[in-house]
Order: C-alpha cells, then sequence, then structure tokens
C-alpha cells in the first residue's frame, strides 16, 4: 500500500479543511471516508421525490464566507455559488408584527424602533471588527491578537441570552435574539449562549447568509476538486475500527466525536485521556423532516416566504420554555423550529413550481419520540394551509442521524454541547485540543474548538498543529 505523510478521517468541512491544509504544504495525504460518497454534515439528496434535491444535513449557511479558512480558498474557482435572499432570516409572531434581519445594519436598526440603539451597540462591533474577532475566537483558547476587540464582545458573549433580552423593549426584538441565541441548542439562561446569537447577527449583516446553489453538497463538491487538484487522494466506503488498518502514514486526524474515537482499536491512547473522553457531554438531539411542496409556504407573515431562514417559535419566553424542555427531558408541544425553503431562491431545486422544505427542531438527546406532527402543527400555526401543500416528506429522528452519521451521536449535530464547560476545553481541559495524548494521533471534528458550524476551522487548527509538531512549519490564516 501507499505510504502517506497523514490520513484524515472523514470527510465533512473539519475533514476537508485538515486534508487541505497539509496538502497546501507538500505533505502527502489521504481522506478515509465511510460512507460512499464524501460531505459529512454537507450532503443533498432526492430524499422525498424525484426532482425534488434536499439538503440532508446543513441548509443555509452564515459561516460560511465568514470563515478565515473558507475565505483562504478558491471555492469558486471550482464551482460553489451562493444564492442569497431579500432577507437573512424572518421571525414571525402570531397577533403582533414580526421581524426580519436585514443585510443593512441600518434597516435593521430601523426595523426595531425604539431598541435600534441597543441592537446598534450590541452587533455594530461584532459586524465591523469580524475579521479580528474570528481571529481569536474561531479556535482554541489562547493569548487573543486584538485583546481589546475580544475583551467588549465577550463582555457580552459570556453572558446568558436571557440577560440581554431583558435590554430589549419589544417583543419582535426579544424574539429576533431569542431566535439566534437559539442556535446554541440549550437553555437560553445558560451562560455563553449570546456568544452563538452576537455572531450569526454579526456576520448576516457582514457576509449574508448564503444558500449553496444546487445544495450543500455543492460546498464539498467544491472542497473536494480543490483538494484534489493539490494531489490529494481520497477513499470512500471505508468504515475505520483499528489503526493498523489503515496504510503506512506519519499523522493521523480523526474527524470523529469522542465516543467513535473510544470505539478505534490501535490508537494507544492513554487511560487519563479516554478518561476524559468518557465524561464528555453530549448536547440535545435534533428531529429533522423535508417535504416536496406544490407551493411555496403561506405564512402570513409575507416577509417570511423571503427569507433564507424562518425562526417559528413565537416570543422569547416561548423560545426559551423549549429550549429548556428539550435539555431536561421533556416533549415540546410548540418548538422552536428552524425552517427554511431553498427552492424560493434557488430553483435547482425542485420542478418547476414546485418546492422543497427542510425544518428541524431541538428534542432530548437519542429521544424516540416522532416529532412530525408536532412540527408540522407548528408551521400550521403561522402559515396556516401548510399541511395541504405536502406531496411528500422524509423524516430523520436523532437515531437515523446517528446512523446516517455517526458523528451526529444521539441526534446531537454540534458535536457535543457548547455550554460554558465545554466552549473552548473540547472534549478535553486543555490549551491545545486537538493534540490526543497520542503524539501522532489529532482530533479535528466540531468537538474541538470552534465547535459545530460549516467553517472548517476545527480541522485548520488541527492540522496546524500536525506541522508544527512533526513537520517543523508553521501556518495562520
Amino acid at each position: 500500500m501507499a505510504k502517506y505523510d497523514a490520513i484524515i478521517v472523514g470527510s465533512g468541512p473539519n475533514g476537508f479543511a485538515a486534508a487541505i491544509t497539509l496538502q497546501q504544504q507538500g505533505l502527502s495525504t489521504l481522506i478515509v471516508e465511510g460512507a460512499g460518497t464524501i460531505g459529512g454534515g454537507m450532503r443533498t439528496k432526492e430524499l422525498t421525490l424525484s426532482g425534488f434535491k434536499h439538503d440532508v444535513c446543513s441548509a443555509i449557511h452564515p459561516m460560511a464566507m465568514a470563515s478565515p479558512f473558507m475565505c483562504s480558498i478558491p471555492l469558486e474557482v471550482y464551482g460553489l455559488s451562493f444564492e442569497y435572499a431579500k432577507f437573512e432570516a424572518a421571525h414571525p409572531l402570531l397577533g403582533d408584527e414580526g421581524t426580519v434581519l436585514h443585510r443593512s445594519l441600518e434597516q435593521t436598526i430601523e426595523e426595531l424602533g425604539e431598541d435600534g440603539e441597543y441592537y446598534r451597540s450590541l452587533i455594530e462591533p461584532v459586524a465591523k471588527n469580524w475579521e479580528r474577532l474570528a481571529k481569536d475566537t474561531m479556535g482554541p483558547f489562547g493569548f487573543p491578537k486584538y485583546p481589546l476587540n475580544l475583551a467588549a464582545f465577550g463582555l457580552h458573549a459570556i453572558q446568558p441570552a436571557s440577560w440581554l433580552a431583558k435590554h430589549f423593549k419589544t417583543e419582535k426584538a426579544k424574539a429576533l435574539w431569542a431566535g439566534m441565541a437559539a442556535h446554541g441548542i440549550q437553555p437560553l439562561d445558560n451562560l455563553t449562549t449570546s456568544a452563538i446569537g452576537l455572531v450569526l447577527l454579526g456576520v448576516g449583516h457582514r457576509y449574508g447568509w448564503a444558500i449553496p446553489k444546487g445544495g450543500s453538497q455543492a460546498i464539498a463538491n467544491a472542497l473536494e476538486s480543490y483538494y484534489l487538484s493539490l494531489g490529494g487522494k481520497i477513499q470512500t466506503g471505508f468504515w475505520l475500527k483499528n489503526k493498523f488498518d489503515l496504510p503506512e502514514h506519519k499523522v493521523l486526524l480523526l474527524d470523529l466525536t469522542p465516543k467513535q474515537l473510544l470505539d478505534i482499536e490501535g490508537l494507544g491512547l492513554s487511560s487519563l485521556y479516554t478518561k476524559q473522553l468518557h465524561r464528555y457531554k453530549q448536547g440535545m438531539g435534533v428531529f429533522k423532516i423535508d417535504w416536496a411542496l406544490s407551493e411555496e409556504t403561506p405564512f402570513t407573515d409575507l416577509r417570511a416566504r423571503q427569507a433564507a431562514t424562518v425562526h417559528i417559535g413565537g416570543t422569547f419566553n416561548d423560545i426559551a420554555l423549549s429550549e429548556y424542555d428539550g435539555h431536561r427531558g421533556r416533549v415540546s408541544d410548540k418548538p422552536f423550529v428552524l425552517f427554511t425553503q431553498q427552492s424560493q431562491f434557488d430553483k435547482t431545486r425542485a420542478p418547476e413550481g414546485k418546492h422543497t422544505g427542510w425544518a428541524y427542531c431541538h428534542v432530548p438527546n437519542s429521544s424516540t419520540v416522532d416529532y412530525t406532527e408536532i412540527i408540522e402543527n407548528q408551521i400550521e400555526r403561522f402559515a396556516p394551509g401548510f399541511k395541504d401543500t405536502i406531496l411528500g416528506k422524509h423524516t430523520f429522528s436523532p437515531a437515523k442521524l446517528e446512523e446516517y452519521n455517526p458523528n451526529y451521536i444521539g441526534g446531537d449535530i454540534n458535536g457535543g454541547i457548547m455550554d460554558i464547560s465545554q466552549l473552548y476545553t473540547r472534549p478535553t481541559l486543555s490549551l491545545n485540543p486537538h493534540r490526543t495524548s497520542n503524539k501522532s494521533v489529532y482530533l479535528c471534528s466540531s468537538a474541538t474548538p470552534p465547535g459545530g458550524g460549516v467553517h472548517g476551522m476545527c480541522g485548520f487548527h488541527a492540522a496546524r498543529l500536525a506541522l508544527k509538531d512533526h513537520f517543523n512549519i508553521s501556518v495562520s490564516l
């Protein structure tokens, strides 16, 4: 068999980022993927009816162009292009005026009325200084390059979302904030839950919430094409069970969660390290539905029909209760639902005149409850007649998601809860959590900083360490 400088297990965004970073430095690399196709969370398939292209996992990509790694490589040259909706996100309310996130900061400030200036004080510094903040937040904890910017961000980011919500006066501003913060998939009174809300709003104004033309698979395909152009190799259909089943190599990078890491034989990990992995905490799971639809979703709030993502959950208190219930293992009959209709903006997704629908809600980890009717009822409250447009559907329970992608333990799409105890110290308490106890084995999955999302930064940081440790090569973004 061929010999490699590095083997990377997993072809999600982090696996590709690690492999590309290593290959760019002239190393010989191989990506090993268990599934029959590459992509990880970036796959698009006809899950319902012929001609309807559904994003299997991720769909809308606020971090795609906000990621220092993704911005550093010429993916547009390899076929990747994005569509953008009129509004980045919408948050309809029952019996009251809903709100939207405009690309323009000033339009959003005007949209929020009396809450506009407080919104400006929170979000303008993030949007304005994102490139600096990204260098200090999208990776492991370390000495900041821009300490003043980081300190200003951190004062707000470390707070529970429920604390910052108290500064808003109107229900629509509180609701918009709740929907953003709830992307963190944890109770909104947890410390650091403001961080994700600040980032999503800030990068929304800076870059927009991108919709990849042709589906999320297009991101994976562009990463694959670029990687192959550098001379990299890929092998699909190979589930790693024992390290010694791999070709000879110097370093191994694993785009895997701690649970999978523990199942692989031959890694030579220390008992102390494995003990820490056993203590790693998973977060809530998700229940996801894809629909083939006869027409656009009839939201009563017309602006919700023109938004990349619709946050369906009502008021701040409604969303906070839903997230708290899911975290505590309880079923919510009115869950917070994240919904998108990509076919509104990318006509390649469905037959002419028809549409796709994509949605999920947060549920207790490993829940066995069928949330199909619960999710559809919640959408129906804000879009009466939605159920009548359904031509076909496909569901993913937490168990089915984990079966599809073993990184989603119990349906946890974030690779572990991102609470204060695991925000930067994931999966172990270490200044360099991408290293394992075996000096030739690295972890490059979303179970390492900066966590979940299609940004590739976990892979970049793992590869950066491997280059420094074994090849005396220093890289930066």
